[in-house]
């Protein structure tokens, strides 16, 4: 199939901006601060002494981070030419992260519109690795601050949401502007474009269940990984744990556009992807590597996304994102954060 030419500012991104501080601990730190070894939470005040202690340790490092924002940018790396496919919007702070930020950004080719302000510090990721594990406490402070009236209402800014043809926002995003997800999913089924959600964490699905399920009838591609998908389903009571099922009886879940029938794609790990095509429910197996070569998962999941809607953007089917979804993660999960090298090598 021949691919879309692309113009600027095709995919359009909204999320928590956050700079990743990640470092390797051990099974203590992890207990200490009551942390699972594979896990996404938002920082409580317990966790304050942990971002301290996690930036005393001898190897720790810093990167751009905040799902949504690594998967746009991971696109926008797979695509190449033309810079600027991918538009991000979310909040930092006037602060020197959020510069960090914003060269980080800059220097990925992502036209990164953030909404800047100075009651809040620029949001921190901590990443905690073990092994091939990773848990992370999201200490979203500048990114929870996003306002819709405030950014996303402005006309120079809705002027960028009007040119893209696919949207993509984590369900992270849930727990800061609903509202502001809502006005992206609504124009994007008015106008029949692509709009995708992530589940994100298994406390998204459990805590802002009444957010998700207001956005999920305007969700054309629902991505997710295994534990994500398990949980959903728990919680929609889906009375099922067989992830082929609980894809079908999510993409079966009401749809405002009937126009496009809804996508479902679930990672997990090591084992094949699920996903929805049609009436039927494939499985992709994902590319083998040697675990000796993995050096952390931390952003393997949002470089899956960023490898798929690279292809999706470009009109592509299920089975080339899919591919490309995959090769983007083998690409992320041998190095540290969520970072690559300087041109693909996908074809």
């Amino acid at each position: 199939m021949d691919k879309k030419k692309l113009s600027q500012n095709a995919l359009f991104g909204m999320g928590n901006p956050l700079l990743d501080i990640s470092a390797v601990v051990d099974k203590d730190f992890l207990d200490k601060y009551g942390l699972k070894p594979n896990d996404q939470i938002l920082a409580e005040e317990k966790h304050k002494a942990l971002f301290e202690e996690l930036v005393k340790k001898s190897k720790v490092e810093y990167h751009a981070g905040g799902s949504t924002q690594n998967s746009v940018k991971i696109a926008q790396w797979m695509i190449q030419e033309p810079h600027k496919v991918a538009t991000f919007f979310g909040c930092i702070g006037t602060d020197h992260f959020g510069e960090i930020l914003k060269r980080k950004a800059e220097e990925a080719h992502v036209d990164a519109r953030y909404y800047e302000q100075n009651e809040e510090p620029t949001g921190t990721c901590a990443a905690c690795i073990t092994g091939d594990n990773r848990s992370l406490v999201a200490n979203l402070a500048a990114a929870n601050r996003y306002k819709k009236e405030k950014h996303l209402d402005l006309e120079d800014n809705w002027e960028l949401v009007e040119k893209a043809s696919v949207y993509y926002i984590a369900g992270f995003f849930l727990t800061v502007s609903p509202e502001s997800i809502l006005k992206v999913a609504q124009h994007a089924a008015d106008n029949n474009k692509i709009f995708c959600l992530n589940l994100s964490a298994p406390f998204i699905s459990q805590y802002f269940k009444q957010p998700l399920m207001k956005v999920m009838p305007f969700v054309d591609i629902l991505f997710g990984n295994e534990t994500e998908a398990a949980t959903f389903a728990r919680e929609q009571g889906f009375e099922t744990e067989d992830i082929e099922e609980i894809a079908r009886k999510a993409q079966n879940l009401p749809k405002v556009n009937n126009r496009r029938q809804r996508t479902v794609v679930f990672t997990q790990g090591r084992d094949h992807t699920v996903a929805t095509k049609g009436d039927k429910v494939l499985t992709f197996p994902v590319l083998d590597i040697d675990q000796n070569d993995i050096v952390d998962t931390n952003g393997a999941g949002d470089a899956f996304v960023g490898g798929y809607l690279s292809e999706l953007v470009q009109g592509q089917p299920l089975e080339q994102c899919i591919h490309a979804g995959h090769y983007a993660a083998n690409v992320i999960i041998r190095r540290a954060g969520c970072t690559f090298p300087e041109k693909p090598d996908f074809h």
